[in-house]
């Protein structure tokens, strides 16, 4: 009897470690997935990378092509070696799209303090937003329809913009960008603790793009506010 008792601990313990193995995973793999988008942000930058800058409305939409033609190669792959090498190759490509905004914030005087105050306010952002979506008890499960709700929303106004160029809505864009992909951040790590993510190569999809566009957010929202011409 004391053994068929124990059984439901065990499972729970077993559980548990599956869960803090698949964290510890993701974490390792997003701290090697910002190397490929270092690299990647650093080539762009020497080769002046510009993305179709004539065609905006073009350009984004092959971006968005490109980007889900990767998560739909990692999703299919997510079980083997493969889902890594994409992943790494898909961090490169956003390297080299985020090669375009660096290029403008380092046209401003003050660029690379810029870049240093972005890249550490997010890194604040996550390691914040990471320690309570490890530790609390809740469940935030319930946040995910809203979130997606709020992405298709960001998308629409993205594309209008694009079309208008209304510098108020751009930055009401990147704002309401930051707290959303914080607040997925939130969701994504606590989605692992809780066992609804048990894949951690999709797992450091999701937190790599949250962690992604908090930092162009808050780098296009300090160059509006603080940037300084020379």
């Amino acid at each position: 009897m004391e053994n068929v008792r124990t059984y439901p601990q065990i499972a729970t313990q077993d559980i548990a470690q599956r869960q803090h193995r698949v964290l510890r995973n993701t974490y390792a793999l997003l701290a090697l997935s910002m190397a490929p988008t270092v690299a990647g942000a650093l080539i762009g930058i020497q080769l002046k990378f510009s993305f179709l800058a004539g065609s905006p409305f073009i350009a984004f939409m092959l971006f968005l092509g490109v980007a889900f033609a990767f998560m739909w190669g990692i999703e299919r792959t997510k079980n083997s070696g493969m889902g890594v090498a994409l992943l790494l190759g898909f961090t490169f490509f956003m390297g080299l799209m985020l090669s375009r905004i660096l290029q403008v914030a380092l046209g401003f005087s003050n660029g690379g303090s810029l870049i240093a105050m972005a890249a550490g306010g997010t890194g604040a952002i996550f390691v914040s937003l990471a320690a309570v979506a490890s530790t609390t008890k809740r469940d935030f499960s319930n946040l995910g329809k809203f979130l997606f709700s709020g992405v298709i929303l960001l998308l629409v106004a993205i594309v209008a913009n694009i079309f208008f160029q209304i510098p108020a809505l751009s930055l009401a864009i990147s704002a309401i960008a930051v707290v959303l992909f914080s607040a997925y951040i939130l969701y994504d790590i606590n989605r692992i603790v809780q066992g609804g993510e048990t894949n951690y190569i999709t797992a450091t999809l999701a937190v790599y793009l949250d962690i992604y566009n908090v930092f162009v957010s808050l780098l296009q929202l300090l160059m509006a506010f603080t940037g300084e011409r020379d």
